[in-house]
């Protein structure tokens, strides 16, 4: 059986650091996590297997792999990987491209394969017992989001770090919230991890408004060196709705 790879203490404080001010994990959770295949969520796999067997807080945690059947792209294999990590998983096949070109109306091809996933993880979490969705969107990933609602949707709003589904059942976590993209690539090359190529072929194949806002926010930091850090103090209110966001009694620094 692989061992869980212990992440590097700036990763770890940074995700114990969102855990404890959002209060995204509690004693008794039941997590489910969506791991696409990507740098980012295997990263998340690999910190929360960690936490999961040093922090005090009691959890269970599982995985999700949804397979939209794209051409030229196959998750497959990662399940023999969460088989060699001893993770229990899940793994949902659904044609989404396929049905995007029937059903989409006026969206783009991203936003519905995700309204589409996150239906899929929902009724996973239900049919399984799992009360908290863990999803592994970083702070760049917050900022692009924040830049979008701001320039085509008139709205000062992001991606929010804690908050529960309208149906009041499921709780939704992004624990990378406070991670640089930079962080999840370079632990995902030094361990090796088994990294799906081109996670998302058709967003790769037409141009879309993040990655107009990726390329914005890369040139801005070259002469800003602080922009994120900016950024993040300035997002803060936006991450969590009012009333979820109390801290843990465990310091962040119990968390790693």
């Amino acid at each position: 059986m692989q061992a869980i790879i212990k992440p590097p203490k700036s990763l770890l404080r940074k995700v114990g650091r969102a855990i404890a001010d959002y209060n995204m994990i509690r004693d008794g959770d039941r997590v489910l996590l969506g791991v696409s295949g990507g740098k980012d969520s295997l990263s998340l796999l690999q910190i929360l297997g960690h936490l999961h067997s040093y922090a005090p807080v009691q959890f269970d945690l599982a995985v999700l792999t949804v397979d939209p059947e794209v051409e030229g792209f196959d998750p497959g294999p990662l399940r023999d990987y969460y088989d060699r990590l001893g993770i229990p998983w899940y793994y949902e096949q659904q044609p989404i491209l396929e049905q995007a070109k029937e059903h989409m109306d006026g969206d783009s091809f991203c936003a519905y394969c995700s309204r589409m996933k996150r239906g899929i993880m929902y009724r996973l979490c239900r049919k399984h017992g799992y009360n908290v969705l863990a999803l592994g969107q970083h702070l760049d990933d917050l900022a692009e989001s924040l830049l979008m609602s701001l320039f085509h949707g008139g709205q000062l709003r992001t991606m929010k770090a804690h908050y529960l589904n309208k149906e009041g059942d499921i709780r939704i976590i992004r624990p990378l919230a406070y991670v640089r993209e930079t962080q999840t690539a370079a632990f995902a090359r030094q361990a090796g991890l088994p990294v799906v190529p081109d996670s998302c072929p058709a967003c790769f194949t037409m141009p879309t408004q993040r990655e107009h806002m990726k390329q914005l926010l890369a040139r801005e930091e070259q002469q800003n060196g602080q922009l994120f850090a900016s950024l993040l103090h300035a997002m803060r209110p936006l991450l969590t709705v009012p009333g979820q966001g109390a801290q843990l009694d465990v310091p962040a620094d119990k968390l790693s």
